[in-house]
């Protein structure tokens, strides 16, 4: 029996050539929650240019020099700049009404704000025969953005691993990039596979179950970047499922197969039986639920095998895919993981780790949600952690402290009385 560290080590190095894959270059409104596949330097600086950081009035400093403080200067009154314009030069003696982000005019080293200025209001253009009074004693620079202020020209802009958000997507805008070069999204087939299994909606037989692990891993699976190529359900024989999965293989190439049940010790273990002659590894890992694991690969195609049941399912791609997805690929990021008090006692199989479903809440606390038992769908439903309690771990008090990993945002302590 595989440590849940071993199973994550063989995981991860099974995964480890995606980290290779050549980026792909996307145009930069597709580009929202990939990953930055290499470094970006900026081609332009920001600003580009010396801009007004006010509506106002650019000008010379030197003509206000030989004011008295406090004592009042009148200019000429230039030609106005609106921003998206490249203005005339200052003349001395001048000052030119300037919009915000509009060009300095060369010449002009500050910029007075409207409402200092007599009159405080801008005119019409009429040919440089009005004059404005400006304050004396303003130094040079005040509310001009200087080009490069903000990033210079071949200066490092975002490293590689970034994950392309508004604000780092709104800095590539800024920097005129149209595309950007990301890491690509791993391609996966997902196979769900069981006789009783029925997909939702149709109607449900005798003895058959509606399929939760399909919807469920395939959701996992794009919350964390993959692009899931085909999800479908199988039955529990063999040839059918050999050639579903040789016809899905042939049709379109992919980064990983994953399947949902089938890799246990059974009489009907069709994924089992199915890749007999591939080179994948039946095993189990020491953790509950979740214990029945598959690796390997099919025809170099990397492969994961999860348990049938829909906890054991979820809880072995967080503890195990999800994290080897986040550090080869820089997304998903990693779940939080936090200390948090046992609102009540809890008893563990001492040389497993089990992963409890629970309801984390801002106070620090956590209570659990459910048994133990890998089919309580409902409970994994309610929950927002799964609660990590360790190998050689037997029982647990209330108060005691775990380890838990976060799905969702803390619940507010005041909610706890509704979730007893």
């Amino acid at each position: 029996m595989s440590t849940v560290a071993e199973h994550c080590r063989k995981v991860a190095h099974l995964l480890r050539r995606l980290h290779d894959a050549t980026p792909e270059q996307v145009p930069l409104a597709e580009a929202r929650g990939r990953v930055l596949a290499r470094d970006v330097t900026a081609p332009v600086s920001l600003p580009p240019f010396d801009n007004s950081q006010m509506d106002g009035y650019a000008l010379r400093t030197a003509d206000l020099d030989s004011a008295r403080t406090g004592v009042a200067v009148r200019l000429q009154v230039a030609s106005p700049i609106p921003a998206g314009t490249a203005p005339a030069d200052l003349r001395p003696g001048s000052a030119a009404p300037i919009m915000t982000g509009a060009m300095l005019p060369a010449g002009a080293d500050a910029v007075v704000p409207i409402e200092q200025a007599t009159p405080d209001r801008f005119f019409a253009d009429d040919g440089g025969t009005r004059t404005v009074e400006l304050p004396a004693g303003v130094p040079a620079g005040q509310y001009v953005r200087v080009a490069g202020s903000d990033i210079g020209a071949g200066d490092p802009a975002l490293p590689a691993g970034t994950l392309l958000l508004a604000p780092q997507l709104g800095l590539l805008a800024a920097l005129g990039m149209g595309t950007v070069p990301v890491r690509p999204r791993p391609v996966v087939l997902l196979l769900s596979t069981g006789d009783e299994v029925v997909a939702p909606g149709a109607e449900l037989p005798p003895g058959g179950i509606y399929d939760a692990n399909t919807t469920m891993l395939r959701a996992c699976l794009e919350d964390a970047g993959a692009v899931v190529r085909h999800s479908r359900l199988v039955t529990d024989d063999v040839e059918r499922f050999q050639g579903r999965l040789a016809e899905d293989l042939a049709e379109e190439p992919v980064d990983l197969v994953v399947t949902a049940g089938g890799i246990s010790k059974g009489a009907y273990e069709v994924v089992r039986q199915g890749l007999a002659d591939h080179p994948v590894e039946f095993g189990a890992v020491a953790m509950q639920p979740g214990g029945p694991q598959a690796i390997g690969s099919i025809d170099s195609v990397p492969f994961l095998g999860f348990p049938g049941n829909p906890v054991s399912c979820l809880v072995s791609f967080e503890t195990f895919l999800r994290p080897a997805l986040s550090d080869i690929i820089g997304y998903p990021r990693p779940r939080p993981e936090v200390a948090a008090r046992l609102a009540e006692p809890v008893s563990s199989p001492e040389h497993k780790l089990q992963v409890r479903r629970g309801r984390y809440f801002d106070d620090g606390t956590v209570q659990l949600i459910g048994g133990a038992g890998s089919h309580l769908v409902h409970a994994l439903a309610e929950a927002n952690a799964l609660v990590q309690i360790p190998e050689g771990t037997s029982e647990l008090d209330a108060g005691d402290d775990v380890q838990v990993r976060l799905l969702d945002a803390p619940a507010d302590a005041t909610t706890k009385g509704s979730n007893q």
